[in-house]
């Protein structure tokens, strides 16, 4: 009944579909790591069951063994009595033959106890060692389903940690575009250029004024000329109007 026991609880966890249980889940991270623990406890369980059914089955084979050793034993002392008889009694002393024979009759029924005996545990043996089996291969497929919780769940690790890394490098650039360092050089480079033209236009306007200075002292040139030719035309006439070219 316990055999049968441990054998529907093996079955049962290596048929566990490990997807349909992740489904289920609301923290697939936390289920994997609580399944590991779960099948990794049942494991450990099992392996002790089932290493005590293989202990009781290799002392019924001892057993065994000794059943059919005794009956070959029992078997040769039977003929080695029987043969003894004979001698015996060959040689006329019918006393201690019959003492031999009966020697040889009690091995006998010995040799027959101990056949029956093995013969008796031979079936036991051969549906044990079909259990034996049977529970090695539950082992190994839970052994097995345990290596693909592992792996699932390193790899659900894994992909979370990438994810939140991804995460992580998405804010932070998520931040740089709203405090982009670019933007502010653009800024700065547009003050700059505000006053290197405000300086070209102070540098425009001054050599604008410098030659309306000197136009101003042409002007002023011009007029002294004619100031000059009046004041002659009316000394002279004709003559000071002539000096002054």
């Amino acid at each position: 009944m316990a055999k049968q026991s441990i054998l529907g609880r093996i079955s049962q966890m290596v048929k566990a579909n490990i997807n349909s249980i992740l489904d289920q889940a609301e923290d697939p991270q936390l289920m994997l790591d609580q399944l590991v623990r779960d099948y990794t406890n049942s494991i450990a369980d099992a392996e002790s069951a089932v290493a005590q059914t293989i202990g009781n089955l290799r002392l019924m084979e001892q057993d065994h063994t000794e059943d059919r050793n005794a009956a070959a034993d029992w078997g040769r002392k039977a003929l080695a009595a029987s043969n003894k008889a004979d001698e015996l009694r060959a040689g006329g002393n019918s006393t201690d033959a019959d003492k031999f024979d009966n020697l040889a009759k009690i091995a006998i029924s010995r040799q027959v106890s101990s056949e029956n005996e093995a013969r008796a545990a031979a079936p036991t043996i051969a549906s044990q060692t079909q259990v034996v089996d049977q529970l090695k291969r539950g082992l190994d497929g839970m052994r097995a389903k345990l290596g693909e919780l592992t792996a699932k769940r390193d790899e659900l690790v894994a992909r979370s940690k990438t994810v939140e890394a991804q995460s992580q490098v998405h804010d932070a650039l998520k931040s740089i575009d709203l405090l982009d360092p670019t933007s502010d050089l653009g800024r700065f480079e547009d003050k700059i250029r505000r006053e290197e033209a405000k300086v070209l236009g102070q540098q425009e306007l001054a050599a604008s004024s410098l030659d309306a200075q000197f136009e101003g002292l042409e002007d002023l040139g011009k007029q002294g000329e004619v100031e000059a030719r009046l004041a002659a035309l009316k000394a002279g006439g004709t003559k000071a109007v002539t000096a002054g070219e």
